[in-house]
């Protein structure tokens, strides 16, 4: 709204929104004026009065506070109504990530992105795109279900995807992947059997599903991504550890897909190249 309205429009619109204010969290005159500290007859002179001019800012502030809204909505200042708090709460939100292959929240994040490009940086390999054997192997001893529960799940995840009208973009760190072809560091232990068949289920999903699937590896010596999700304009999503970071406002999702962006024109292995990166892997495993 313009800076240069006429005070008299902004006073008859102060007068029509704290009006408006009042009859939605359903609160008296006499209320407000317990709430705000003045007499019953200020608040009437402020809901009837027909000039231009204001209360002063401590009893708009107070008027603000008293009703949930935003001092500079009451002012037409804004077209929200809501405080900054909870225009905050709107657009971030933390729900707990639960140690476990098969996260509901995250599924419901995708259905609602349907139709959206979806960007991610997982915090590992992708679970979607896991053999049985692997799954068994990583999950196993963490899950609160049965083996067979979580892979059925997990086929489920990646049926939706083949199904879903998005394009995916995974973005993953070059020593993710090394790291778990020579079965180092957390893929320590993994038999060498089941990387050589999860190498070549990464090579056919990355070649059967492009380009609705592309799968890039970045160098983390000269670009670095903490576990993210980007659906579409819709929502960010980091991955702390514990929690999910949720992201809804406009700007931050932009910054974040535009970092995303970066991995994908930085990439040192782009989706093109991947399926003979994982054939070089694999000889050398062999």
């Amino acid at each position: 709204m313009s800076d240069v309205i006429d005070k008299r429009v902004r006073a008859r619109q102060f007068r029509a929104r704290l009006s408006q204010a009042m009859r939605a969290e359903g609160v008296s005159q006499s209320a407000l004026a317990r709430a705000v500290g003045v007499d019953r007859s200020t608040i009437s002179q402020l809901l009837t009065g027909d000039g231009a001019r204001l209360p002063n800012a401590q009893v708009v502030g107070a008027c603000a506070a008293a009703l949930g809204v935003s001092a500079d909505w009451l002012l037409s200042l804004s077209e929200r109504p809501e405080t900054a708090a909870n225009l905050l709460a709107t657009s971030l939100s933390i729900t707990t990530a639960p140690r476990a292959l098969v996260d509901e929240q995250i599924f419901n994040w995708h259905q609602e992105a349907a139709g959206y490009k979806i960007r991610h940086v997982p915090a590992a390999l992708p679970d979607m795109f896991k053999t049985t054997e692997f799954l068994q192997w990583e999950y196993s001893p963490h899950l609160g279900r049965t083996t067979e529960q979580a892979i059925n799940a997990s086929e489920d995840r990646l049926s939706w995807m083949r199904q879903a009208n998005s394009d995916y973009e995974i973005a993953l760190p070059l020593h993710e992947m090394a790291s778990f072809a020579w079965a180092e560091g957390y893929y320590s232990g993994l038999p060498r059997d089941i990387r050589l068949t999860q190498i070549d289920r990464f090579r056919d999903l990355s070649r059967t599903l492009y380009p609705r699937l592309r799968m890039y590896l970045f160098d983390a010596r000269r670009l670095f991504s903490s576990p993210i999700t980007v659906f579409g304009p819709l929502m960010a999503v980091l991955y702390s550890g514990h929690h999910y970071i949720v992201f809804r406002d406009k700007e931050r999702v932009q910054a974040l897909t535009e970092d995303f962006d970066n991995l994908v024109r930085e990439a040192t292995i782009t989706a093109r190249s991947l399926p003979d990166h994982l054939d070089s892997l694999r000889r050398m495993i062999t």
